[in-house]
């Protein structure tokens, strides 16, 4: 699958809001067949499903089923050509000559070079401003679109259409891993639509996927269904996908054991002890890619990271938290507490960086470490610290340790503080109405330790322009994430691991731990299994 995933549950380890119960259809249909329409949990989107504004697991799920683009990344992994016929690289992994097949939208509308061109210069340009807008910084002439005031048809100078079926891209650096970037459904085509009434696109968007849209009712569900124009390497097995939305994730829960919700991706809270003992369902654990982690704005008094005060504060938070203790408590063991800002499955994931002093439990330090910050300048006494999280994902034990640690550990005011849903806590997010830490789990788009810095701390990603929602700029951490990105596979790795010392140093946000693929299917469900981005295959599900 190809989604980015600011995932928006936390307490459930890999967890995704969740949805409205009693509304299921599992089981067997009327007739006394199986029934091939899938239901799963799911949460309203924070915007319209369109693959250029969305980076959140609400609509993330459904989008990553719509969509799909040159290349795809199997269940597993593995980077494979789906609309794309060849990519050939040349220049040092600087210039690509892109040929396509031939493919059709969902609408029977043929997929043009245009279609991509056009949907990524679209992405691109400021004016537009889309959420995914920093993954196109890396082709020739993105600083250009992001002045003020450009056309909002204005097309990237490094894309140049060959014919209907072959475009070249140009870069502004070599890329060892624009390949597999490419998988990313910010990279997928646009249909002809789009560009006539972008914001009727969103709430009916046009497939280029395994399936095809069917309805949104917001609030309530969102359906796709099986495209018969899909020539690509993950088929749909079954007719249907609906995301129901749940408010309650033990309600969500409570109806995969009823048979009532085929497939749930997360456990709550109060089951992960017993929940893989539980002859009910088919129960799914294992380590997996996501990362937890808490952010707080970058130039927050008192925190700003680019002050001394700022990263001590940071560092002593961070030091105060016994992350082994709140995975042991409250997760029941579903997670492996953060030791860098990568997931264990990621090449270049280590226990071992320069920092990672600052990731371990160590009270006595913390207290040191916010003694400086305070001979710099006294933190107001009594001043609330708040540490909020989504409601809807049953994150309150979670941030409740967490809160309750800063108080012990600290003595300080510290908070949990709900926001009833998901997307209600990514627009306060988004604005920056947020003054203190927020949840900020990530979800990785492609298996490389580059999305995991890119999208989330680079200055490109910030103001809007990607998930760098602290709003952290840093010019070396920008400089070694580019060296990295251009480098060979061995040297990248050392880069990126350069990289993440910058980060560990400053902690623009604070790693929690790496959730485990945790999830449950209805025991009428065959097929349910968990891909390396810890989502189920939906494709494969069936009953």
């Amino acid at each position: 699958m190809n989604k980015t995933k600011l995932i928006a549950g936390v307490a459930a380890v890999s967890a995704i809001a969740l949805a409205l119960s009693g509304c299921g259809n599992g089981g067997s249909s009327a007739s006394g067949s199986a029934s091939q329409d899938i239901v799963v949990n799911g949460c309203e989107p924070q915007n319209p499903l369109v693959s250029l504004s969305t980076n959140e697991t609400c609509g993330g799920n459904p989008v990553s089923l719509l969509y799909t683009g040159l290349t795809a990344i199997t269940s597993d992994g593995k980077t494979k050509l789906e609309i794309a016929k060849s990519i050939t690289a040349s220049n040092n992994n600087q210039h690509f000559d892109i040929k396509l097949k031939d493919w059709k939208f969902a609408n029977g509308q043929t997929v043009k070079a245009e279609n991509f061109t056009k949907a990524w210069s679209y992405g691109a340009v400021a004016t537009n401003a889309q959420v995914s807008s920093s993954f196109f910084s890396v082709i020739k002439g993105y600083d250009d679109v992001q002045a003020k005031g450009t056309k909002s048809d204005t097309q990237l100078s490094g894309l140049k259409i060959v014919n209907d079926k072959e475009f070249t891209v140009d870069l502004n650096a070599p890329s060892s891993t624009f390949k597999t970037r490419l998988a990313y459904s910010a990279y997928a085509p646009l249909a002809d639509s789009f560009f006539k009434n972008p914001k009727a696109y969103g709430q009916k968007p046009v497939a280029s996927g395994a399936y095809k849209f069917d309805s949104w009712n917001h609030n309530q569900s969102i359906k796709v269904v099986k495209n018969p124009n899909y020539k690509g390497i993950q088929p749909a097995k079954n007719n249907s996908v609906t995301f129901k939305v749940y408010t309650d994730p033990q309600a969500a829960f409570s109806d995969v054991q009823a048979g009532n919700l085929d497939v749930i991706d997360t456990i709550p809270t109060s089951q992960t002890k017993t929940f893989r003992k539980d002859k009910s369902i088919q129960p799914y654990a294992k380590g997996g890619s996501v990362t937890q982690q808490m952010t707080i704005l970058a130039n927050e008094p008192h925190w700003d990271v680019n002050t001394q005060e700022g990263k001590l504060r940071r560092q002593a938070i961070s030091m105060a938290i016994n992350r082994k203790q709140v995975i042991d408590k409250v997760l029941n063991g579903l997670g492996t507490p953060a030791v860098d800002f990568l997931a264990p499955p990621i090449e270049g994931y280590s226990k071992d960086l320069k920092g990672k002093e600052n990731l371990e439990f160590n009270p006595t330090k913390a207290k040191q470490l916010w003694a400086q910050a305070d001979q710099i300048s006294q933190f107001p006494k009594n001043q609330e610290i708040g540490f909020y999280y989504n409601a809807d994902g049953g994150g309150k034990e979670i941030f409740d340790a967490i809160a309750n640690q800063i108080k012990n550990n600290l003595g300080l005011n510290a908070k949990s503080v709900a926001v009833a849903t998901f997307s209600q806590l990514r627009q306060q997010i988004s604005q920056q109405k947020i003054h203190g830490f927020f949840r900020s789990g990530w979800q990785p788009d492609y298996p490389s330790a580059e999305n995991y810095l890119q999208p989330l701390f680079s200055s490109a990603a910030a103001d809007g322009n990607g998930s760098n929602d602290g709003n952290y700029k840093n010019a070396q951490f920008d400089k070694v994430l580019s060296q990295a990105s251009s480098a060979s596979s061995d040297d990248a790795v050392k880069l990126y691991q350069q990289a993440e010392e910058i980060l560990l140093e400053d902690l623009p946000s604070i790693p929690l731990y790496n959730s485990y693929a945790d999830g449950a299917a209805a025991k009428s469900v065959k097929g349910f299994t968990m891909n390396w981005q810890n989502e189920p295959v939906f494709a494969d599900l069936t009953k």
